[in-house]
C-alpha cells in the first residue's frame, strides 16, 4: 500500500524555534525644569497643560519655584497639573532629564549629574569651547531643539519662533510709529489716507508672517529676496499678488526712500549679509522705522546695533532702529505655549519607547538635534566651528 504523500517538506516538519514578539519597555521619565537665569528670558519649556499630560502618562516633573511666572503660569498651576515644586536649584539640575529654553551656563552645568540629558536651545554663536568640554567631562547627552527636524524635514521650533518674530515685527513697528518718537502714522487702510509702506527683506518664515500681519492691517508691502522660489512661495501662501523683487540695489533704494517701515529678516551661514548700507539708511524718511529681526546673526542693516527689551530703540540719521535679538521673549506666554507644543509629543514618545536611547535609534529627526552623546561631540558644525573632534552618531547608535 502506497504511503500518503505529506503536504509538508522534510525541512518544514523539523521542530522550529519559537519566535516571541518583543514588547518595547516603557520608561518612566524624571524631568527637571529650572527657572531661566538668562537676562530678560521669561519663557518656560512646558505649560501646566503639557505637564498634566506628561504626569498622566506616569512621568515625574520637578519645577523650580517661580519658573513659569514670567509667562503668567503660577506654581499653583503646575502643582494642580501634578508637578512638584522646589526652591532648591541644585535639586532641579540633579534630575536625569533637564528641560531649558536657553542653554545652561557653565555654573549651572556644575550642578548637573554625570550621564544626564539636557534638552534646550544650543545658540552656537553664544557658546565657547569650554562649554562643550565641560559637557564631555560629565558624559552628558545634549539635544538642541532648534535642530530637531519633523517628518517633512523642517525645523518645527525654528518655524514656530520665526512665526512669532514675523508677527511681532509688525506689531512693534506699529507701536513705535504711534509713540512720541514715531511719525504718528497708524497701520491701517483708512479711507482717503495713503496706507503705510512696508519693505520686507527676506521671504522666509519671518518675512511671510510679517507680510501677512502688515497686509492684515492694511499696509502696502514690498518683499525682496534673491530666491525666486521663495518669492513665488510667499505669494502662493498669502494667496494674493504682491510687489516682489530680487535684491537689486536700485529697486531696493527706491523702495526704502518711500517706506515707513523696513523689516530685516535675512539669515546667513555665519552671519546675516548686510543688504542695506549706511547711505541707504541716510536716504530713508525721517521718523521711519527699522526692525532688524536678523540682529541675532549680526543684522542686515549696516547701522544696526544690539539693543535690549528694556531700551529697545535708538535713532540714527533720523531713522528709529529696533534691534533686540530675542523678539519672541517679548511675548513669553505665546512663545512658551509654542515651545511646549513641540516638546510634549517628543517627551511622551521618549517615554513610550523606553528612553532617549531608543528614540534616537528610530527617530532620524530627533537624532538631527543631538550634539553630545554620552560626552562625545556628534555635531559636525560645532566640531568645525570650535576645532573639536566629532563623531558620526550613526556609528555610535546601533
Amino acid at each position: 500500500m502506497d504511503q500518503p504523500t505529506s503536504p509538508f517538506s522534510k525541512q518544514q516538519l523539523l521542530p522550529q524555534e519559537e519566535k516571541l514578539e518583543v514588547l518595547q519597555q516603557k520608561g518612566e521619565l524624571y524631568i527637571g525644569i529650572p527657572k531661566e537665569s538668562q537676562y530678560q528670558e521669561k519663557r518656560i519649556c512646558l505649560t501646566p497643560d503639557a505637564v498634566g499630560a506628561i504626569v498622566a502618562h506616569g512621568h515625574k516633573v520637578l519645577i523650580e519655584a517661580g519658573a513659569g511666572e514670567g509667562a503668567s503660569f503660577s506654581d499653583l498651576d503646575y502643582t494642580n497639573a501634578g508637578a512638584r515644586i522646589t526652591r532648591d536649584t541644585k535639586k532641579v539640575f540633579g534630575c536625569p532629564i533637564i528641560l531649558k529654553v536657553e542653554p545652561p551656563t557653565l555654573s549651572e552645568v556644575e550642578f548637573i549629574n554625570p550621564q544626564s540629558t539636557i534638552i534646550s536651545a544650543l545658540q552656537i554663536k553664544t557658546r565657547n569651547k569650554q562649554y562643550f568640554e565641560t559637557l564631555a567631562k560629565k558624559r552628558i547627552t545634549a539635544v538642541a531643539f532648534e535642530y530637531i527636524r519633523d517628518d517633512d524635514g523642517k525645523y518645527p521650533a525654528v518655524r514656530s519662533l520665526s512665526e512669532i518674530a514675523g508677527i511681532s515685527s509688525v506689531l512693534i513697528a506699529a507701536e513705535i510709529m504711534a509713540a512720541d518718537q514715531g511719525n504718528g502714522m497708524m497701520f491701517g487702510n483708512i479711507s482717503g489716507v495713503p496706507p503705510v509702506e512696508v519693505v520686507i527683506l527676506g521671504a522666509g518664515t519671518v518675512g511671510e508672517y510679517a507680510a501677512r500681519s502688515a497686509l492684515g492691517l492694511g499696509a502696502n508691502v514690498k518683499i525682496f529676496d534673491n530666491s525666486i522660489t521663495k518669492l513665488r512661495h510667499i505669494q502662493t501662501n498669502l494667496n494674493r499678488p504682491l510687489y516682489t523683487s530680487t535684491l537689486q540695489p536700485k529697486n531696493l533704494l527706491k523702495a526704502l526712500k518711500r517706506c515707513d517701515v523696513a523689516i530685516g529678516a535675512v539669515r546667513g551661514k555665519d552671519r546675516s549679509p548686510i543688504l542695506v548700507s549706511q547711505t541707504m539708511v541716510e536716504n530713508m524718511k525721517k521718523g521711519s522705522v527699522i526692525i532688524d529681526v536678523s540682529i541675532d546673526m549680526g543684522g542686515c542693516f549696516e547701522t544696526s546695533e544690539l539693543t535690549t527689551h528694556n531700551k529697545p530703540t535708538y535713532t540714527k540719521f533720523g531713522v528709529i532702529h529696533y534691534a533686540v535679538p530675542n523678539i519672541p521673549a517679548r511675548y513669553p506666554k505665546t512663545s512658551s505655549v509654542s515651545i511646549s507644543n513641540i516638546f510634549t509629543p517628543y517627551l511622551l514618545k521618549i517615554g513610550e519607547e523606553g528612553g532617549l536611547e531608543n528614540s534616537l535609534r528610530f527617530d532620524k529627526g530627533l537624532r538631527n538635534g543631538l550634539y553630545m552623546y554620552h560626552g562625545i561631540l556628534t555635531n559636525r558644525m560645532v566640531g568645525e566651528w570650535f576645532g573639536m573632534k566629532f563623531s558620526d552618531i550613526n556609528f555610535l547608535i546601533f
